[in-house]
């Protein structure tokens, strides 16, 4: 159930107001698989200051690593501002990168004003039902 898109171009120049090719992914995915009820849209990518209209997505969820650096979120990037929840993975890392996990959380907390901010360590799948549960209230509704 994975379509991928090929840009022709590097993640970080493909998040752009032209959605036709996601679009036509989203179509492909919808005719295969009836009753599909949620399509996950990913941009790889290391810019945390690229950005694209919020008008083209129903929720966003930005995930940001632990070895990138505890200052990600003091950094302020249009990604972890904006988003509907934050993903603050790869916590296993933080001691071998020396990050101060603690610092990090709280200052993604503060320049969020009370949007949501979770941790996980997807390779133990420590605190991804959290995020799955914010992906079921913030887009099924259920």
């Amino acid at each position: 159930r994975v379509l991928a898109v090929e840009t022709g171009a590097c993640p970080h120049t493909a998040i752009r107001e032209d959605p036709t090719l996601n679009l036509a992914a989203a179509d492909e995915l919808d005719r295969t698989w009836p009753g599909l009820e949620l399509i996950l849209v990913e941009s790889g990518g290391d810019n945390l200051a690229s950005s694209f209209s919020l008008d083209l997505v129903d929720y966003w969820l930005f995930v940001i690593d632990v070895a990138g650096g505890d200052d990600i979120p003091r950094k302020r990037g249009l990604g972890v501002l904006q988003c509907d929840l934050l993903v603050i993975n790869k916590t296993d890392l933080a001691p071998f990168v020396r990050v101060d996990l603690a610092r990090m959380t709280r200052e993604a907390e503060e320049v969020r004003a009370g949007k949501p901010t979770l941790l996980t360590n997807c390779a133990s799948g420590e605190g991804v039902d959290a995020v799955v549960d914010a992906i079921v209230r913030g887009v099924l509704f259920d």
